[in-house]
């Protein structure tokens, strides 16, 4: 009988032993195993790219220059060193934002140019004669290129770009297509919005 009892404890001991190798095993398999799922890695926040824009007109330092997205006209002029004296620029929208790619261009007071010696009176007169034939809006599907330059932020390049576009694709179906010339921005747009369409 002791005999007996002795051979149960033992084979309960046994199993007891099994069932803790087994907790034991389970256990270091559960902290060995590698973490489930994908880690989450953070994005570095995007940065803004500057915006290239070129001030040209009656300013200290005409050129491109570089500016922080979010700046406006007045930004652009300090930049290029604030306007000269012989300036006009009581209609320029000084508070307007600009975009990459655009052209400021900041007229001179032409009211005293004979007396600065800028112009002749007939330089003057011939000029005057020029604009009085200039009609707006401008057809910007048959305007020739001296009509064009005559629009704000169009100088003799854009003007010819303009024209070669249109030859090559065709007439401007509404005024918005114009943004597709090279090197004309949606700020030139707003610029020259009210004195271009694109005909009947």
């Amino acid at each position: 009988m002791f005999q007996k009892r002795s051979k149960l404890d033992s084979l309960q001991l046994i199993i007891l032993g099994i069932l803790l190798g087994l907790m034991a095993a389970g256990t270091v398999l559960i902290v060995a195993a590698p973490p489930r799922g994908v880690p989450v890695s953070l994005a570095p926040m995007p940065t803004q790219q500057p915006i290239i824009i070129h001030v040209e007109g009656a300013i200290a330092a005409p050129g491109v220059y570089s500016l922080p997205p979010g700046s406006r006209v007045v930004d652009a002029i300090e930049a290029a060193g604030g306007v000269l004296e012989n300036t006009n620029y009581q209609s320029t929208n000084l508070a307007r934002l600009i975009y990459d790619g655009d052209q400021i261009y900041i007229p001179e007071n032409t009211s005293n140019q004979s007396d600065i010696g800028l112009s002749t009176p007939s330089d003057q007169e011939s000029e005057h004669q020029y604009l009085e034939q200039v009609t707006y809006p401008i057809n910007i599907n048959t305007a020739q290129a001296s009509d064009l330059e005559t629009l704000p932020g169009i100088g003799p390049q854009k003007a010819l770009d303009i024209i070669a576009y249109r030859e090559e694709n065709g007439p401007f179906i509404q005024l918005e297509d114009i943004i597709k010339v090279n090197g004309i921005a949606e700020g030139t747009l707003s610029q020259i919005q009210e004195l271009i369409t694109v005909g009947p």
